[in-house]
């Protein structure tokens, strides 16, 4: 994460950052990076670099005057089997894609009550949402839900809204770093993100990315929750950013055995594929810890 002036150049496959103020430099392989996130107007970056980047399925993130990230660079060859997998994936039938939606919804009010639990409010009362979820949520489940969560999870008063007081812009902020997780996972198993199973927007660039994250928003949540109350934290800052951008290396308990998010994204991406190509029927899915 950049938040002052630097020039980023490559050499041997290197990351190379110079700081513009004191010309010091320093080099980090990029082989060992997922994602940058750029938030200076007066960094500069090398086409060379970029390339390098997008080589390695580097997730390269832009923000705007406010700060806040607006655009993200990929790379468009992301998987060896890419046009064998878009097939699949544009030829899932409407069965599976319900089916889809069903366990990622299911899924994600689960989490939430787990999250209610872990900050000790009752999370029981979310069990008749996320029990029997019908094909496709037709009943909108998620919807009922999330009145309910966002209720007890902060106070009576709060309201999820994009442009609403905070803690809404640390949701934002957590949301959109998650979101630009998923895209990556997503191409990184040969799926195309901008063919969504239940969000469609002809704004929308990704909307398979924002049907994918939502089982894992409350591993943002519960980060949030603690800035909020814990550090009475309302303002974005640079500390802040940091500790949203490590929800990356979050526990995530997946079946069995226990994976940092970024690597529990890819678990999620490489079943939904198997599910498009009819080799499964069941997702992977988080379970928050």
């Amino acid at each position: 994460m950049f938040t002052s002036p630097v020039y980023l150049s490559l050499k041997d496959r290197q990351l190379v950052i110079t700081f513009k103020d004191n010309k010091d430099t320093v080099t980090r392989p990029i082989e060992d990076i997922g994602f940058v996130v750029i938030e200076n107007p007066e960094v500069t970056v090398s086409v060379p670099v970029l390339n390098e980047l997008a080589d390695n399925n580097v997730s390269v993130i832009f923000c705007d005057k406010k700060k806040m990230p607006k655009s993200m660079l990929m790379t468009l060859d992301g998987n060896s089997t890419q046009q064998e997998s878009y097939k699949y994936q544009i030829d899932a039938s409407a069965p599976t894609k319900k089916n889809v939606w069903r366990q990622l919804v299911e899924s994600k009010i689960r989490n939430q009550s787990l999250l209610l639990h872990k900050v000790g409010k009752n999370g029981d009362v979310l069990k008749q949402y996320y029990m029997n979820v019908k094909s496709g949520d037709a009943d909108n489940r998620e919807g009922a839900a999330a009145r309910e969560y966002w209720s007890r999870l902060f106070d009576d008063g709060f309201k999820r809204e994009r442009d609403g007081l905070p803690p809404n812009n640390l949701l934002n902020y957590g949301y959109t770093i998650l979101r630009a997780a998923v895209a990556r996972a997503l191409i990184c198993s040969g799926l195309y993100p901008a063919f969504g199973v239940f969000h469609r927007n002809r704004y929308n660039a990704f909307p398979l990315a924002d049907d994918v994250m939502e089982p894992y928003r409350p591993f943002i949540d519960e980060i949030v929750y603690h800035l909020y109350y814990d550090g009475a934290v309302s303002e974005l800052d640079n500390q802040t950013k940091r500790r949203l951008l490590r929800v990356l290396f979050s526990d995530v308990k997946m079946g069995k055995v226990t994976r940092p998010l970024e690597n529990a994204l890819s678990m999620t991406t490489a079943s939904l594929l198997k599910m498009f190509k009819g080799e499964t029927d069941k997702l992977t899915l988080p379970i928050l810890v």
